[in-house]
């Protein structure tokens, strides 16, 4: 006689949602995962934000169909109670197994090899005005070219960090330490720790890092209750100081854009300092003192201090651009507070994101963030076959009634700055709690 299936409810899941009692639902079994949070591969912060949740889509978005031979061994023998999937998430994962079906997650095509070699010319063309030229004009061109040159490889440590877009995972693991921590600065370890819990809750404003800029930045009011993130572990107020700043943002954006990679090069060695566990920590290490050698170094071979720091600005400023792009795909999307929720995984991806609209021979300024919808629903897509999968996409979407926001470029900025300046113009009026005026709404209507 077969043995009855035990099942629990969805209150009893919730209660084992933090760590060393750690259960997830996949498909309507229940795994305990406590003992996995310290290994796996993804790191522990998407487990821990879908801890006592249903994560079907995450599971079937971030891994391929081997990896399904291995959940046996984390089965409680627990079933969940009227379990249901909704249409949407099965039109979702029947289009996971298609593109599977039409190799999309595996042909990866030339991309990689002609970006490096791209590379490799930006950084020899760089290097070669700076030692050869006496030019103040050629020295500030090798600033850009420097910038350009982390614009591509932070595509490739994007695309390295998602899927393996080398032969060999060690030749993988030596691309992200070589384009992320040697050429740029930027910890691949912190990159993958941020941008995956960024995935996973998406425009959640107390789960996802990349919503998360105070004292600079807020892209919504819900920001002024002092938030507490659950990445970095602390609450954000929002103090007098936060207040003055964000009161002026959507004319700061910008200039703090051209800076950002400060705050990359900060987060990068707050992680590999800190007590967290840090996978192959001494390469992360190698690789960062490799960049705080050879960049400093060629800084000084510059002939005087106004054009030294005329090279860190204009590299700084070009690599800027990439940062502005980052925000453009979510800042004026839809956000929410709490964590994500496995039973509207594409309702939330889609909320969360934004698509920028251009032509085919433009897509190596995009780096594939221009199919950012189509990328946060189908993460292990090579950037290559993003727009193979767009009209499917759109198509998923138009049925199941889930946002589609698709813009140009320069929409993109101006809904932006839009968000910006609404959230300003927001922290204004709490900063000044008189009964408003003509005179009032003349000086702040303009921002």
């Amino acid at each position: 006689m077969a043995e009855s299936k035990r099942y629990i409810s969805q209150e009893e899941l919730r209660k084992h949602d933090h760590s060393g009692d750690l259960w997830i639902s996949i498909q309507g079994k229940i795994y305990d995962v406590s003992d996995w949070l310290k290994d796996h591969p993804g790191g522990d912060l998407p487990l821990l934000s879908l801890a006592g949740r249903d994560a079907t889509d995450a599971f079937v978005a971030y891994h391929p169909g081997t990896a399904w031979q291995y959940l046996d061994k984390f089965f409680t023998g627990y079933y969940l109670r009227d379990y249901s999937v909704s249409e949407a998430s099965k039109d979702y994962r029947k289009l996971v197994s298609e593109f599977s079906k039409m190799g999309l997650f595996e042909k990866k095509g030339h991309g990689v090899f002609f970006t490096l070699c791209l590379m490799a010319i930006l950084f020899v063309a760089s290097v070669y005005g700076i030692l050869c030229s006496d030019s103040t004009l050629v020295h500030l061109v090798c600033g850009g070219l420097m910038g350009f040159l982390w614009i591509q490889s932070g595509w490739l440590g994007h695309d390295s960090g998602h899927y393996q877009i080398m032969a060999t995972p060690r030749f993988n693991r030596f691309a992200q330490v070589l384009t992320g921590n040697c050429l740029a600065g930027i910890s691949i370890a912190w990159w993958k720790r941020n941008h995956n819990a960024h995935h996973i809750a998406c425009n959640s404003l107390d789960f996802d890092p990349d919503v998360q800029h105070m004292p600079f930045f807020v892209v919504s009011s819900k920001f002024f209750n002092s938030i507490t993130s659950c990445y970095y572990e602390r609450k954000m107020n929002f103090d007098s100081f936060t207040r003055f700043l964000v009161s002026y943002q959507h004319w700061t954006f910008y200039p703090v854009m051209c800076l950002a990679r400060l705050n990359l090069f900060a987060q990068s060695f707050s992680l590999l300092f800190s007590k967290r566990r840090v996978s192959k920590r001494g390469q992360e290490i190698f690789g960062i003192l490799v960049f705080w050698i050879w960049y400093p170094f060629l800084v000084s071979c510059l002939p005087n201090w106004g054009e030294r720091i005329m090279f860190v600005l204009a590299s700084f400023s070009v690599t800027g651009i990439q940062h502005v792009q980052f925000c453009l795909n979510h800042f004026s999307s839809c956000v929410y507070v709490g964590p994500p929720s496995g039973s509207d995984w594409c309702e939330k991806q889609t909320m969360g994101t934004l698509d920028i609209s251009c032509a085919s021979w433009m897509d190596w300024f995009h780096g594939g963030l221009q199919f950012q919808i189509e990328h946060h629903l189908f993460p292990r897509l090579p950037r290559g076959n993003l727009r193979k999968a767009s009209p499917f996409v759109k198509e998923l979407c138009k049925k199941h009634n889930l946002p589609y926001n698709c813009v140009s470029f320069w929409e993109a900025n101006v809904m932006t700055i839009g968000t910006l300046r609404t959230a300003a113009l927001q922290a204004r009026d709490l900063a000044n709690p008189v009964p408003k005026n003509l005179v009032w709404e003349a000086v702040n209507t303009h921002g």
